[in-house]
């Protein structure tokens, strides 16, 4: 099952659940083997990857709601109105299905809501759609 990535080279995953980062990093290995799979473990050590002088910055962003020391709505917020990071699509992963946690994310300016799929086959799915140029 290989889904064609154009241009894409990396991917940021923030989620404070390590078994969540390890099974996005190879599902999305699975999609696309040519992308580079970044995890941070919660929306400060992202920031300080995502500001460090001379580091790449990923193509997408995939971003976890509830996690410690900074949320996924204030990680989101920090993202945006930094000048450097704006233009980086952030889509909300998250096991929420909320409509309020859907509302304020697309406020904040995420460029989709997913809520995660209990299979991996399904994080694959989820993963190729959101790759799929002119998806986001």
């Amino acid at each position: 099952m290989a889904y064609p990535a154009e241009k894409i080279k990396t991917v940021l995953i923030i989620d404070d659940d390590a078994d969540d980062r390890s099974m996005f990093c190879e599902a999305l290995h699975i999609v696309d083997e040519s992308v580079e799979c970044i995890a941070a473990q919660d929306g400060l050590e992202a920031l300080g990857l995502l500001r460090a002088q001379g580091s790449p910055l990923p193509d997408f962003i995939f971003l976890d709601l509830n996690m410690p020391r900074l949320t996924g709505q204030e990680c989101l917020s920090e993202i945006k109105k930094t000048r450097s990071l704006d233009h980086i699509p952030v889509i909300i992963y998250t096991t929420s299905r909320q409509q309020t946690d859907i509302d304020e994310a697309k406020s904040l300016g995420a460029a989709c809501f997913i809520t995660k799929p209990n299979t991996f086959d399904g994080i694959c799915k989820s993963i190729a759609g959101v790759l799929t140029p002119g998806r986001v």
